[in-house]
């Protein structure tokens, strides 16, 4: 267990260490007992974040010309789900004076260009991989050579809750980690990730991509406008980021799907969607209401209210006609504002209770285009 901590917002949070520093510690344990013939139970690593990791090593196996080991990744305070996953490492024999490392068993397999993996290789990242290489090649012998090869045994189902499956990396987990060290609570990790399937877009040629705040825009998305998910990128709460990656990479055609919960604070100019940052759903639902005729009881009413939905039926028993128009249209205003001149830009905004509740001139021309690959 990795004993460092971070505060945030009041809170004392531990760091962790990456599946990348599991896979190089484990690499250089199983190089260890390989070539001495001796388990270990403990090695130290270096990490890109310049702290040194002293880890222990788990189910170690000799065997035959070979070598095997795991190390458990520990997450720390950072909700993730490969948290306590083992990764193993098996070392064998080469001929050549080569260290040849491969992905294995749950080590997801990348099939599309645009990752920093070409296709058709194992999803061990490029930093990962290099740490691999220079821990093994620390107690490597002079003109020998290893191969080792990167396990997780629960990785194709750990998978199927990552973003691995829509950035088409198939089978496994990806072996990640640029410092080694997991910051707790890390929105700069989450970030990358998200931005990453634009990245994927760009580089298959595409210029169109549809954001969608969570699962409810996506599964709203593809089940009731009809579109083909390859099209589809989470954004979550970073509305304004992920808005600047489509910028920065070439999207000239940005379709918004999204539930009225998190949409209406675009309507306000909030771009951090996060409750803790802003919420000010009922305020800015109220403001259109008045503005479109609301009396003071209904305007009330709404400000009163817990959620979104509750807040429109407010709308609909006081017969406040153009609220959902007007929501959309300032939607629109300041996503166009933000990105600038030269982007197409469209909302479709929708509700649990009512379904669709809006759709801007621009979503309906964009939709069509999103149903085909």
């Amino acid at each position: 267990m990795l004993d460092r901590y971070v505060i945030k917002d009041g809170k004392r949070l531990r760091y962790g260490y990456t599946t990348g520093s599991c896979a190089a510690a484990a690499a250089k344990a199983a190089a260890i007992m390989l070539f001495s013939g001796k388990c270990v139970d403990a090695v130290d690593i270096d990490t890109p974040k310049g702290w040194r990791l002293h880890l222990d090593i788990e189910d170690a196996l000799l065997g035959d010309g070979f070598a095997s080991c795991a190390v458990r990744k520990d997450g720390g305070d950072d909700p993730d789900v490969t948290d306590g996953l083992l990764i193993y490492a098996y070392a064998q024999h080469i001929p050549q004076s080569i260290i040849d490392v491969e992905g294995g068993d749950g080590v997801g397999l990348v099939t599309k260009p645009g990752l920093q993996v070409p296709p058709g290789l194992a999803a061990i990242n490029p930093v990962p991989m290099s740490m691999i290489r220079k821990e093994v090649s620390e107690v490597l012998p002079p003109n020998r050579g290893v191969k080792i090869t990167i396990r997780v045994p629960n990785g194709k189902k750990v998978a199927e809750r990552t973003f691995n499956p829509q950035l088409g990396i198939e089978g496994g987990i990806s072996i990640l980690g640029t410092t080694g060290i997991v910051e707790p609570m890390s929105n700069e990790a989450l970030k990358e990730s998200l931005a990453l399937r634009l990245h994927m877009l760009a580089a298959q040629g595409q210029d169109r991509v549809c954001l969608v705040p969570g699962n409810y825009g996506r599964d709203f998305a593809i089940q009731r406008l009809g579109m083909d998910e390859r099209w589809i990128c989470p954004i979550s709460d970073f509305v304004g980021y992920m808005l600047e990656q489509c910028v920065e990479y070439g999207m000239r055609h940005v379709l918004m799907v999204g539930h009225a919960g998190k949409l209406v604070k675009i309507a306000g100019g909030i771009f951090q969607t996060h409750n803790r940052v802003a919420d000010a759903r009922m305020e800015i639902i109220a403001a259109h209401a008045a503005a479109l005729g609301g009396d003071a009881a209904a305007v009330r009413d709404i400000l009163n209210a817990v959620t979104t939905e509750a807040a429109f039926s407010i709308i609909e028993r006081a017969h406040i006609d153009g609220v959902y128009d007007r929501l959309i249209q300032r939607i629109g205003y300041h996503c166009r504002r933000y990105m600038g001149s030269g982007v197409e830009f469209g909302c479709a905004m929708f509700s649990m209770d009512k379904g669709l509740l809006a759709m801007d001139e621009q979503a309906k021309h964009m939709v069509e285009g999103f149903k085909h690959v």
